[in-house]
């Protein structure tokens, strides 16, 4: 036998191919990217993966599976149908009012639940898997997918660490100086912030609680025929949702907060960066190889079309990258006329690899997380403009830790910006903080990519890995707070008081019978 045939099949048998199910059925672009980057890790690890998606990956391999919840794009589109620059602009939306989005990605939920081809997945008992790997944004709903197959479950969470999540493998963290995922104050607190963010807990345990019963309606009827049809009943969404193996979070203390976090939360912040630089097309590469004074690229992310900003804004816009020396690739949904020679309009631009060529100085961004991630890995600084949900967060704390500077969307914004651009180039600390801290990203035991396979492989060959379970899970709140001490002391406290009010009443008739 040849040497080479036979290390293939030494190789083969140290690894082990498991049958896995990922499921990232919310149609926004960012998540099916978070999505992709664990299908794409799992893939090269050698397993066969089934993928529940609205944004089916092009030229599958053949280990790949793909079902198609596409449909799931049109209810999200309705959704996002009446936000625009515009509106931002004029503040006529709310885009942090988190009740309204839960709403919506319950409805999400629901339809993916019922979509014949997720049903049909559920309701075939010749399908089995190893493991689960469901996200979660702000629905426990997809846990049912390891109750029909009855194997662990693990958590996505696509943000910071914070009470919602930790309290499904842990406990929350306490309010007094852990702030909240939609909040960008920093511990020590004040005490109007200690407040707020105790305020803040309550809100959302309120929010939850007062919707559970149509989560768990939705849990029992979309799942129940499956888990019937193989035989076993059903368990509560509370019971299904706290039983999972441990939690990967899109998370690094690099961009975010050093969190107290319990053994099976595994941060895993760029996991979907490739390990490899793709390169860019032959157009880009000239114009980024060429530019004199370096590269400044300019994108907003996918959730709100660029191309609904007014006219008077793209054209505020246009004078303040055009009045710049440096060379801007923007990516932008049409072209756009009068363009100054140094702007290029893309309508898809490959960021990773823009991001990464060393011309690239700038990176003029909504505040996406996984754009702060990729800005972190490659080390280019940020001026952030957020528009939507966390995207707001994430540029407040860039801000703090200082590798960026944070632009509002108001009417002229591109006067703030023109500010901020002259800052950045005239201030090297910026570049220096974002240096500092890509090094600490990247100072890893591990990659986030290696940190995944091996905590998969982990909690497979361990049986859903109980070991990492937190005790705090089988503890009531009212032991975790003592309650039941503070009755007792004041149950006593409340004995002794009556013992000797009655000893001194007794004490004052004798006196009195004396006299």
């Amino acid at each position: 036998m040849k040497p080479t045939i036979l290390l293939v099949f030494l190789l083969l048998g140290f690894t082990s191919a498991y049958k896995i199910l990922v499921a990232f059925p919310y149609p926004g672009k960012s998540h099916s990217i978070l999505g992709e980057g664990f299908v794409k890790r799992l893939l090269k690890a050698g397993h066969e993966v089934t993928y529940i998606t609205p944004h089916l990956m092009k030229d599958p391999p053949k280990q790949l599976r793909q079902v198609d919840v596409s449909s799931n794009i049109n209810l999200f589109g309705e959704t996002l149908s009446h936000l625009s620059f515009e509106k931002v602009i004029k503040k006529e939306v709310n885009l942090r009012d988190t009740r309204a989005w839960v709403e919506v990605i319950d409805e999400i939920a629901n339809q993916t639940l019922w979509h014949p081809n997720v049903q049909k997945l559920m309701l075939d008992t010749n399908e089995q898997f190893d493991l689960v790997i469901a996200e979660w944004l702000y629905t426990e709903l997809y846990c049912g997918f390891a109750t029909v197959f009855n194997c662990p479950l693990v958590w996505s969470s696509s943000i910071d660490p914070h009470g919602l999540v930790l309290g499904l493998i842990d406990e929350e963290p306490n309010p007094a100086y852990t702030a909240n995922h939609m909040s960008s104050s920093e511990a020590p607190f004040t005490f109007a912030q200690r407040l707020d963010e105790l305020w803040e807990v309550v809100y959302l345990k309120y929010m939850k609680w007062a919707i559970y019963d149509y989560e768990n309606k939705v849990f029992q009827e979309g799942y129940g025929p499956a888990v019937a049809k193989r035989g076993r009943q059903m368990p509560s969404l509370y019971e299904a949702s706290h039983n999972a193996s441990l939690m990967f979070g899109n998370s690094h203390y690099s961009s975010g907060r050093p969190v107290r976090l319990p053994q099976n939360y595994i941060p895993i912040a760029g996991y979907h960066i490739d390990d490899e630089v793709k390169p860019l097309p032959e157009d880009l590469q000239k114009i980024m190889d060429t530019a004199e004074h370096g590269v400044i690229y300019f994108s907003m992310g996918s959730m709100i079309k660029s191309s609904s900003m007014p006219e008077e804004v793209k054209k505020g816009f246009l004078d303040t990258l055009g009045s710049l020396k440096q060379t801007v690739i923007w990516k932008f949904e049409e072209m756009l006329p009068n363009r100054p020679k140094n702007v290029h309009i893309v309508k898809w631009a490959p960021q990773q690899s823009i991001l990464a060529h060393p011309n690239c100085i700038l990176f003029i961004s909504h505040g996406g997380l996984l754009s702060t991630s990729e800005a972190l890995h490659y080390g280019v600084p940020i001026i952030g403009m957020p528009m939507f949900a966390d995207q707001f967060i994430n540029v407040d704390r860039a801000v703090k830790k200082g590798f960026a500077l944070g632009v509002n969307i108001v009417a002229d914004t591109h006067v703030y910006l023109k500010a901020a651009i002259n800052e950045f180039l005239g201030n090297p600390r910026y570049r220096e903080i974002m240096k500092e801290l890509s090094f600490v990203y990247h100072h890893r035991i591990a990659t986030p990519g290696a940190e995944l396979v091996h905590w998969v492989d982990h909690v497979i060959k361990t049986r859903g890995a109980p070991h990492l379970r937190s005790p705090a899970l089988g503890v009531p709140t009212y032991q975790k707070m003592y309650l039941d001490l503070a009755a007792l002391i004041l149950f006593v406290i409340f004995v002794l008081y009556t013992i000797v009010k009655r000893l001194f009443c007794i004490r004052q008739v004798k006196k009195v019978k004396k006299n």
